[in-house]
C-alpha cells in the first residue's frame, strides 16, 4: 500500500471518529447528559466498574489515534469520577497511551508523522531533534507544562534516539502536574457555563 491510499485511510478514520463524536455530542446535548453532571454521572454509574475503565481504555485510543483535544477527556473525567479518581483514570489512560504512541512511532518510524500529522506541525518541532540532548529537555518540559501537542511529541520521540527508559520517567514525573492543570482549569470553566 503506497502512502497516498495510507494517508487517506487514516484521514477517513479521523473523519469517522470525529463525525461519531459530533453525533455522541448531539445526542447528549438533546438528552441532557451532556448539561447536566447528574445525568452524566447517572450515565456512566451504570457501566459500573467497566464504566471507569471503558473511560481509561478511551483516554489511552485517544493518544494513539488523536481524535479529541486531550484536555476534553481530563474534563470528562473529573466530572464523572470527581477529581481523585479522575485524575487516576486520565493519568493511567494518558500514560498508557502515550507509551503506545511511543512504540508505534519505534516500530514505524518518521514515514508515520507524515501519515499522521500535518507538515507544518512536524516542520514546526523538527529543530528540536536536531541537536543531542536538547530533545530529551524540550520534551520534558512539553510533557510538564500542557503548552504543547504532546500527541504528536510522543510520537516524534518514538522517532529519534531517546531510550524507553528516558522516555518512560519522562512520562510517568511530567504527565501529573499536566493533567492536574487541564482537570483544574477546563472544570472551572464548565462550572462557569453549567451554573
Amino acid at each position: 500500500m503506497n502512502q497516498p491510499i495510507e494517508k487517506k485511510a487514516l484521514q477517513a478514520v479521523s473523519l469517522a471518529g470525529f463525525i461519531i463524536c459530533v453525533a455522541v455530542a448531539v445526542w447528549g446535548w438533546q438528552t441532557g447528559v451532556l448539561t447536566s453532571q447528574e445525568k452524566l454521572q447517572a450515565l456512566v454509574t451504570q457501566w459500573g466498574p467497566a464504566g471507569a475503565l471503558l473511560f481509561t481504555v478511551f483516554q489511552a485510543v485517544q493518544v494513539v489515534v488523536p481524535i479529541l483535544p486531550g484536555g476534553l477527556g481530563c474534563l470528562v473525567g473529573v466530572i464523572l469520577f470527581g477529581p481523585v479518581w479522575g485524575f487516576a483514570y486520565n493519568y493511567a489512560g494518558i500514560c498508557v497511551g502515550s507509551l503506545m504512541a511511543f512504540a508505534v512511532a519505534r516500530s514505524c518510524g518518521k514515514p508515520l508523522l507524515s501519515l499522521l500529522f500535518s507538515e507544518e506541525l512536524i516542520a514546526k518541532y523538527r529543530h528540536w531533534t536536531e541537536e543531542r540532548n536538547r530533545f530529551a529537555r524540550l520534551f520534558a518540559l512539553a510533557i510538564f507544562l500542557p503548552v504543547a501537542p504532546d500527541d504528536f511529541l510522543c510520537y516524534l520521540a518514538g522517532t529519534t534516539d531517546m531510550s524507553w527508559r528516558r522516555y518512560t520517567a519522562i512520562i510517568l514525573l511530567g504527565k501529573p502536574f499536566a493533567i492536574a492543570l487541564y482537570s483544574l482549569g477546563l472544570t472551572a470553566v464548565w462550572q462557569m457555563i453549567v451554573h
